[in-house]
């Protein structure tokens, strides 16, 4: 049976606060971000905007107006993650769409989480998230979503002139990170290779010319 194929979604950008993140976009990219909602069930809100067809950027940052019922996504309650933002946003994270979650989970030999049902404004859709709220590989491993049929929602969202040309991903542990790839994903964009930490690089064409992302 061929596994279900992987294609690039959106990044995600955490900071403390939305306002914060936003700024930190517009320092990189020379761009202002717009609202986009909240996640109930995550207690986080954020702010959106295309990259190109069918994938888009998204800024996310606790809601303080929302207690969640579980452990935020994106590692955003964990201590070492608030260290990590309290010194400034960063690209923490890459997120892969699938035709079928639970049949790509089943074909992953890592534990990358759980399909969990979530929610922003009208729009649902399913994700993999870890019950215990972290990132696979440090954010170097992608989350995955299944989103409803019908129209991506970057086709929703606002066009500020910007397109994603290139993701650079490191890990200490780059071979086994490629390997966990392999059965789901494969995209000239989105390179891997060794480093110190889990780092993550974006290279996007803004109306301003070439930035980078991090």
């Amino acid at each position: 049976m061929t596994p279900p194929r992987a294609s690039l979604d959106h990044l995600t950008v955490a900071a403390l606060t939305l306002e914060e993140g936003v700024a930190h976009v517009r320092r990189r990219l020379g761009v202002v971000m717009p609202p986009g909602g909240s996640h109930p069930l995550m207690g986080t809100h954020n702010c959106l905007m295309q990259l190109g067809e069918r994938v888009f950027l998204e800024v996310i940052a606790p809601d303080p107006a929302v207690t969640p019922s579980r452990k935020r996504w994106f590692s955003l309650d964990d201590p070492r993650m608030h260290a990590r933002l309290k010194h400034a946003p960063q690209l923490i994270s890459w997120v892969v769409r699938v035709p079928e979650l639970c049949a790509a989970l089943r074909d992953i030999d890592e534990a990358v989480g759980e399909a969990v049902h979530v929610s922003r404004g009208s729009l649902s859709w399913l994700i993999s998230v870890p019950r215990d709220g972290s990132m696979p590989f440090e954010g170097a491993f992608p989350t995955l979503i299944e989103w409803p049929t019908g129209p991506h929602p970057a086709s929703h969202m606002a066009d500020l002139g910007c397109r994603l040309e290139h993701l650079a991903i490191e890990h200490p542990n780059s071979a086994r990170l490629a390997g966990a790839l392999a059965p789901i994903f494969n995209d000239d964009r989105v390179t891997t290779s060794g480093g110190p930490a889990a780092r993550l690089r974006a290279i996007i064409e803004t109306p301003s010319g070439r930035r980078e992302l991090t």
